[in-house]
C-alpha cells in the first residue's frame, strides 16, 4: 500500500473531507488556503482563497455544489465548489472551529472559539438555496460549556445537536430549543480536552478522540458508551470506515514538545482498531510528525491522513486489509 503524497499546504493540516461520492477531497489547513484534490490519484484540483487566517474546518453539501469553511479570521465562507467563488461570508466575534451541514444541506452548525470576553458558542445557521438571498442571521445560538468547543455535529434526523471540546464532556443539545438533553457522565467520559468527532455513516453512533489517549463509541441518541479505544499518545484525528468495523486514530505529542523528545518517540503512525473487539490490528505509519486530521473515502477502500508537516497522505488499500483477520 504505497501512500500517494499530496504536497499543497505551506503549513500543518487541520482536517479532511471527502464528498459522498468520494471522488474528491477536500483539506484545510494552517495556511489559509482549503484546497480540493481528486481522491483517486491525488491530483490537486484547486485552492478556494479569500480567507485570512488557518482554516480549521470544512464541510461539502451532499450534491458537491457547495464548501463551507471555518476559519481563525473569525469569519465562516460558502464557496462554490466547481468555480471557486466566494458565495457569503458569516462574520463572528471569535474565532470560528467547525461547521456541519445538516442532512439536506439546508442549515449548518458552526462552533466559535471563546476570545477577548465572549464565550465559546454554537451557532445554527440557515443556509438559503439562492446565495444572493443568504442572510447572516442565527436561528440558535446555545453557549455554556467552558473552553473551546472542537467539534459539533448534526445528530440523527436533525433533531440535536451532537457537540464535544476542551471540557472533556459531550453533549447533546436539541436543535430547536438549544435545550442540553445529555452529557457524558465524568465516570465514563474522557479525562482530557476531546479533540475530535466522527459521525458513523448512517449517524447511528460517533466516535471521540483526546488528549487522554483513548478515542470513545457512543451511541447518538442516548450517549450511551459503547467502546474505548486505548492507545499511548494523544489522539489528535479519529476516523471510522464505512466498510469494514475498523477505527484509525491519529495523533502524537503536542507540537511544542516534539523538539525536546527522541524522533521515534512521537509514534506518529494512524493505528487501527478492530471496532468490536477494541484490538489494535495495524498502523500506517508515514507522517515526520503528529497527524491531526484523518478522513475514510465513502467507499471503504481508501483513506487518507493529514499532518503537522503539510502533507496529505492517501492510503489506497490493498486487497489483502479487507481480510483482515483477528
Amino acid at each position: 500500500m504505497r501512500p500517494i503524497l499530496m504536497k499543497g499546504h505551506e503549513r500543518p493540516l487541520t482536517f479532511l473531507k471527502y464528498n459522498r461520492e468520494g471522488d474528491l477531497l477536500f483539506s484545510c489547513a494552517k495556511d489559509h488556503n482549503p484546497t480540493v484534490w481528486f481522491a483517486d490519484n491525488g491530483e490537486r484540483l484547486g485552492t478556494y482563497r479569500g480567507h485570512n487566517g488557518a482554516v480549521w474546518c470544512c464541510d461539502v453539501s451532499r450534491d458537491s455544489m457547495q464548501l463551507i469553511t471555518a476559519s481563525a479570521d473569525q469569519s465562516v465562507k460558502l464557496w462554490n465548489v466547481q468555480t471557486g467563488a466566494q458565495l457569503y461570508t458569516f462574520s463572528f466575534n471569535s474565532p470560528a472551529r467547525s461547521v456541519d451541514f445538516s442532512v439536506g444541506d439546508k442549515l449548518a452548525v458552526i462552533t466559535t472559539d471563546p476570545f477577548m470576553g465572549v464565550t465559546s458558542a454554537i451557532n445554527v445557521k440557515r443556509i438559503a438555496d439562492d446565495p444572493s438571498q443568504q442572510s447572516g442571521e442565527s436561528e440558535l445560538t446555545i453557549t455554556g460549556p467552558a473552553g473551546r468547543i472542537n467539534r459539533a455535529v448534526w445528530g440523527p434526523l436533525n433533531r440535536t445537536i451532537i457537540s464535544a471540546g476542551e471540557d472533556c464532556v459531550v453533549r447533546i443539545w436539541d436543535s430547536e430549543t438549544g435545550k442540553l438533553l445529555k452529557e457524558s457522565e465524568p465516570e465514563v467520559g474522557h479525562k482530557k480536552p476531546i479533540s475530535s468527532l466522527t459521525k458513523s455513516a448512517d449517524g447511528s453512533h460517533f466516535l471521540t478522540g483526546s488528549l487522554d489517549k483513548s478515542a470513545k463509541l457512543w451511541d447518538s441518541r442516548t450517549l450511551t458508551l459503547i467502546k474505548n479505544y486505548t492507545t499511548e499518545r494523544p489522539v489528535n484525528a479519529v476516523a471510522m470506515s464505512p466498510l469494514l468495523d475498523h477505527v484509525v486514530l491519529g495523533g502524537g505529542q503536542d507540537a511544542s514538545s516534539v523538539t525536546t523528545t527522541d524522533h521515534r518517540a512521537g509514534k506518529f503512525e494512524a493505528k487501527f482498531y478492530d471496532k468490536i473487539l477494541q484490538e489494535e490490528i495495524g498502523g500506517v505509519k508515514g507522517h515526520f510528525g503528529p497527524i491531526n486530521a484523518l478522513a475514510f473515502n465513502p467507499d471503504g477502500k481508501s483513506f487518507s491522513s493529514g499532518g503537522e508537516d503539510g502533507y496529505v497522505r492517501l492510503h489506497h488499500f490493498d486487497p489483502d486489509y479487507f481480510n483482515i483477520k483477528i
